[in-house]
């Protein structure tokens, strides 16, 4: 490790693997390295053998749940919106050479006790019990609304400025029932929570065009997954980074992040050796999470937490149409709370489980004392569970841009169930590495019917 190198990254979760890919594209010299002997980090997909090591150390998986290698179940559940930014940079880096997608068979929300599918045709809309027949109509205009939008011509407006103008405002303009933008706030424009309604209302235009343009392009769902698990996403970004001299280094301990005297950032020691760079940038964990860093500074504060409960089922969950996968929303005031609670599916359609065999994850944001409770609505949808292993993890985020010392720290994986906010971190660590923007460019990724 006598080299010098311009960036180390420490860690292999999806955000720091893909900075590494874009780094090394550009002509960085990139040396990764990770604690763990696996890819992935805390968005990994571990087989049944690793599974039941990280959540039950003394007990072995069950037998009649198949081979090893049919498992790979993801520690963080996350579907790709079609459209969305995260396909935008697999298709620039061309990282979608490594990986094979499937869609999710459909998106469901949860309402008045019972799961409805979020409509993805115009024919299915009508038909949907999400809305009475005279709020199907005020929805239909709102939609055209969206729809028809242009910047430039304020006929298509109507009196709406997207900007000043708050979503509460919106929603008002086209007399749209509680219900009903309950169903558009969280089942399309994903927000967590309700504190969009007070703002702007651009960006949750922009998250329903997403959405319905996500929904457009593949029918069914607007999310696509690769088979084998999301830990194919970062590994898939290691070879990218590896193709353009990027160095790995796995199972490696990470003792101590290295600062001059004026805090700076010089390099990592592992053990007796020092690797040397211009900058660092790592997940939370490698920094002191929580508390003071070798060095006194508090690096990373905690946001919150999220509890997630990987179920494994026998059978699809009822009420969805028995699809192979899916995700349901249950948005928070049905439930009585102040954030959404979350459950992705997937099966051995998507090769991460044995035949016959579902994985389920239920997750929310950390409110009370009693997380395990919180996400009782969501395992209540589930049918009989086969067996379950419940995680709670904070959510990191760093204290400082990184600037003034060198150090770049990325966020923690949120609640939510896509990768959009894990790309505005990665937009965002880019800049402020490189001082400029991350521009990609447009192809189109193949999904597999």
């Amino acid at each position: 490790m006598d080299e010098e190198y311009d960036v180390i990254v420490l860690g292999t979760g999806l955000t720091e693997c893909i900075l590494s890919g874009l780094l090394s594209v550009e002509g960085k010299k990139v040396l990764h390295m990770d604690r763990n002997d696996y890819y992935g980090g805390d968005s990994a997909s571990l087989n049944l053998t690793q599974l039941y090591r990280k959540f039950r150390p003394d007990q072995a998986p069950p037998t009649e749940l198949g081979r090893d290698r049919d498992y790979a179940i993801d520690l963080v559940p996350k579907f790709i919106i079609a459209s969305g930014e995260l396909t935008k940079i697999l298709v620039h880096t061309e990282v979608t050479r490594y990986l094979e997608f499937k869609q999710i068979a459909g998106s469901f929300v949860y309402r008045d006790g019972k799961i409805s599918k979020v409509p993805s045709t115009e024919m299915e809309a009508v038909k949907s019990p999400l809305m009475g027949l005279f709020e199907k109509r005020r929805a239909k205009k709102f939609f055209e609304f969206l729809q028809n939008w242009k910047d430039d011509d304020p006929t298509t407006h109507q009196g709406i400025d997207l900007d000043k103008d708050s979503m509460k405002t919106v929603y008002e303009k086209f007399g749209l029932e509680p219900g009903t933008q309950d169903f558009i706030g969280h089942a399309m424009a994903l927000y967590l929570d309700d504190d969009y309604i007070t703002k702007p209302a651009r960006p949750t235009y922009d998250r329903i065009v997403l959405y319905t343009s996500s929904m457009a392009r593949y029918g069914k769902s607007p999310y696509i997954y690769p088979l084998y698990g999301l830990g194919e996403l970062p590994q898939s970004f290691a070879r990218l980074s590896a193709i353009y001299g990027g160095t790995y280094m796995l199972d490696k301990p990470i003792d101590e992040i290295v600062t001059d005297s004026d805090g700076k950032f010089v390099g990592v020691r592992s053990g007796d050796e020092v690797a040397k760079a211009k900058q660092v940038i790592g997940d939370p964990s490698y920094f002191g999470a929580g508390k003071e860093s070798s060095d006194g500074k508090v690096r990373v504060i905690e946001e919150g937490k999220v509890v997630r409960a990987i179920c494994i089922l026998k059978h699809p969950i009822p009420g969805t149409e028995d699809s192979d996968s899916c995700q349901i929303i249950i948005p928070q005031n049905q439930v009585g709370r102040r954030n959404d609670i979350y459950i992705a599916m997937v099966s051995s359609t998507h090769n991460v489980c044995a035949k016959d065999v579902y994985v389920a994850i239920v997750s929310t944001i950390v409110e009370t004392s009693t997380p395990e409770l919180e996400i009782q609505p969501g395992l209540n949808l589930l049918g009989p569970i086969y067996d379950k292993f419940v995680s709670i993890s904070s959510i990191y985020t760093p204290t400082s841009s990184g600037q003034a010392d060198n150090i770049f720290i990325t966020r923690s994986y949120d609640a939510t169930s896509h990768f959009e906010t894990v790309v505005d971190d990665v937009h965002d660590v880019f800049k402020r590495v490189t001082g400029k923007d991350l521009v990609l460019k447009k192809r189109e990724v193949e999904v597999q019917e």
